[in-house]
């Protein structure tokens, strides 16, 4: 019997159904949520978040958050996510050169700016990550969106 899955950001809804497994970036590692898992409250790191259910695998990137884990429903609340399958790597990529180009040129460390920027600066070299790592994967594990939007 599957776990229930939501996966939330702070202006969306980006998953909710069934999981036979749930792994995500905790701050003290990798975690894997089974169905009825003790009930757990954590962190999140970033990292890539993955719910599998009957051999699919669908893949986020998420930029920080917490975890919350009863017996029946795993509950993500995201700082930042994204659907691997929605992320534009020309997007991606321009955004890790103007926020490197930012921290080359911009405010001094130890401000919020400077902060600012290379938080951005992470979620983009995680966004490219993920997508060099796990698209071609991706399409392999069940069958993806592209495989089923272009039937």
């Amino acid at each position: 019997m599957p776990i229930q899955c939501e996966v939330v950001t702070q202006d969306k809804l980006l998953f909710e159904g069934p999981a036979d497994i749930v792994v995500a970036p905790g701050t003290e590692g990798e975690m894997g949520i089974l169905p009825n898992h003790a009930p757990l409250l954590t962190t999140l790191n970033f990292g890539i978040l993955r719910v599998r259910y009957q051999g699919n695998e669908t893949l986020f990137t998420i930029a920080g958050g917490i975890l919350e884990v009863r017996p029946d429903i795993v509950t993500v609340l995201a700082d930042v996510g994204e659907n691997l399958d929605q992320i534009d790597e020309q997007r991606a990529e321009d955004a890790r050169k103007r926020a490197e180009k930012m921290l080359e040129e911009g405010p001094p460390p130890d401000t919020d700016e400077y902060l600012r920027i290379q938080a951005a600066l992470r979620r983009s070299t995680l966004r490219l990550e993920a997508i060099r790592r796990y698209r071609k994967y991706s399409s392999r594990v069940g069958s993806s969106r592209s495989e089923q939007d272009s039937k």
